[in-house]
């Protein structure tokens, strides 16, 4: 999701980008799931949003856009960081694999 200017008074309180997000929202399962097993991980560690899936789920282009949602609503919660390359990224730009990881405040 991008910022958007009519957003700027409330970003932080900002969860969907529009009415059809909101109809189609997932519950926070795949938050849950992406913060377990970083933790399991380690703190320097990274995972593969893949990884919260299933071997079934893996082949679905939805489930995996689902997850890469849901951890950029751990970026934006200042959870977590989305790595390409072992650099990090903006998740709004970010295009093809990307690797998540446990922020180091945490």
């Amino acid at each position: 999701m991008e910022f958007r200017k009519k957003w700027a008074k409330n970003w932080e309180q900002v969860k969907f980008c529009g009415e059809r997000c909101r109809k189609n929202k997932t519950t926070d399962q795949y938050e849950s799931q992406i913060m377990e097993l970083l933790q399991q991980r380690g703190a320097d560690k990274t995972i593969c949003p893949s990884e919260v899936l299933s071997e079934v789920e893996k082949q679905d282009q939805v489930a995996m856009e689902k997850v890469r949602a849901a951890a950029r609503r751990l970026v934006a919660q200042g959870e977590i960081s989305i790595m390409q390359k072992g650099v990090r990224v903006d998740p709004s730009t970010a295009r093809g694999p990307i690797r998540l990881k446990l922020n180091p405040s945490r």
